[in-house]
Protein backbone atom coordinates (compact mmCIF):
# COMPACT_ATOMS: atom_id res chain seq x y z
CA UNK A 1 0.00 0.00 0.00
CA UNK A 2 1.21 3.27 -0.72
CA UNK A 3 0.70 6.30 1.23
CA UNK A 4 0.34 9.77 -0.11
CA UNK A 5 3.68 11.01 1.36
CA UNK A 6 5.06 8.15 -0.53
CA UNK A 7 3.47 9.35 -4.09
CA UNK A 8 4.31 12.96 -3.90
CA UNK A 9 7.39 14.70 -5.26
CA UNK A 10 10.02 15.15 -3.07
CA UNK A 11 12.29 18.07 -4.22
CA UNK A 12 15.38 17.97 -1.37
CA UNK A 13 16.11 21.78 -1.44
CA UNK A 14 12.90 23.06 -1.80
CA UNK A 15 11.30 20.97 1.13
CA UNK A 16 7.58 20.73 -0.22
CA UNK A 17 5.07 20.52 1.75
CA UNK A 18 4.12 17.13 2.82
CA UNK A 19 1.27 14.76 3.91
CA UNK A 20 2.10 12.64 6.73
CA UNK A 21 0.90 9.13 6.15
CA UNK A 22 -1.18 8.67 9.55
CA UNK A 23 -1.71 11.84 10.09
CA UNK A 24 -4.66 11.11 12.98
CA UNK A 25 -2.09 8.69 14.77
CA UNK A 26 0.62 11.22 14.77
CA UNK A 27 -1.24 14.51 16.29
CA UNK A 28 -3.00 11.83 18.34
CA UNK A 29 0.32 10.83 20.01
CA UNK A 30 1.52 14.97 19.93
CA UNK A 31 -1.58 15.64 21.87
CA UNK A 32 -0.61 12.99 24.25
CA UNK A 33 2.68 14.22 24.55
CA UNK A 34 1.39 17.59 24.67
CA UNK A 35 -0.36 16.50 28.11
CA UNK A 36 2.41 15.37 29.74
CA UNK A 37 4.03 17.87 29.48
CA UNK A 38 1.57 20.22 31.08
CA UNK A 39 1.11 17.56 33.89
CA UNK A 40 5.06 17.93 34.31
CA UNK A 41 4.68 21.56 34.22
CA UNK A 42 1.66 21.49 37.25
CA UNK A 43 4.30 18.76 38.99
CA UNK A 44 6.52 21.65 39.44
CA UNK A 45 4.02 24.03 40.19
CA UNK A 46 2.92 21.63 43.07
CA UNK A 47 6.14 20.96 44.67
CA UNK A 48 5.93 17.27 43.73
CA UNK A 49 8.60 15.10 44.66
CA UNK A 50 11.40 15.17 41.97
CA UNK A 51 12.18 11.57 41.14
CA UNK A 52 8.70 11.41 40.14
CA UNK A 53 9.28 14.33 37.95
CA UNK A 54 12.10 13.00 36.18
CA UNK A 55 10.04 9.91 35.25
CA UNK A 56 7.38 11.66 33.65
CA UNK A 57 10.02 13.60 31.60
CA UNK A 58 11.86 10.19 30.78
CA UNK A 59 8.44 9.13 29.18
CA UNK A 60 7.95 12.37 27.19
CA UNK A 61 11.52 11.97 26.38
CA UNK A 62 10.29 8.38 25.30
CA UNK A 63 7.41 9.33 23.57
CA UNK A 64 9.28 12.27 21.42
CA UNK A 65 12.10 9.35 19.98
CA UNK A 66 8.91 7.11 19.11
CA UNK A 67 7.33 9.92 17.07
CA UNK A 68 11.00 11.12 15.74
CA UNK A 69 11.54 7.29 14.55
CA UNK A 70 7.80 7.53 12.85
CA UNK A 71 8.71 10.31 10.85
CA UNK A 72 12.26 8.74 9.76
CA UNK A 73 10.65 5.72 8.82
CA UNK A 74 8.31 7.99 6.77
CA UNK A 75 11.02 10.02 5.14
CA UNK A 76 13.11 6.99 4.30
CA UNK A 77 10.31 5.35 2.50
CA UNK A 78 8.68 8.62 0.89
CA UNK A 79 11.48 11.18 0.13
CA UNK A 80 14.22 9.03 0.13
CA UNK A 81 13.71 6.23 -1.68
CA UNK A 82 12.09 8.71 -4.50
CA UNK A 83 15.30 10.45 -4.31
CA UNK A 84 17.48 7.56 -4.94
CA UNK A 85 14.46 6.27 -7.60
CA UNK A 86 14.95 9.58 -9.74
CA UNK A 87 19.11 9.80 -9.11
CA UNK A 88 19.30 12.32 -6.22
CA UNK A 89 19.88 9.86 -4.04
CA UNK A 90 22.97 11.58 -2.79
CA UNK A 91 21.86 14.55 -1.37
CA UNK A 92 18.77 12.74 0.13
CA UNK A 93 21.34 10.20 1.59
CA UNK A 94 23.43 12.80 3.41
CA UNK A 95 20.80 14.41 5.11
CA UNK A 96 19.36 11.21 5.72
CA UNK A 97 22.12 10.68 7.66
CA UNK A 98 22.54 14.24 9.69
CA UNK A 99 18.56 13.32 10.55
CA UNK A 100 19.92 10.24 12.10
CA UNK A 101 23.27 11.17 13.82
CA UNK A 102 20.79 13.96 15.25
CA UNK A 103 19.03 11.37 17.15
CA UNK A 104 21.56 9.04 17.80
CA UNK A 105 22.63 8.48 21.48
Amino acid sequence: MTSRAETRKCEHHAHPSVVQPNKPALLKRLNRIEGQARGVAKMVEDDRYCVDILTQIAAIQSALDALAMQLLESHTNGCVRSAIQSGDGDAAVDELMTLVKRFAR
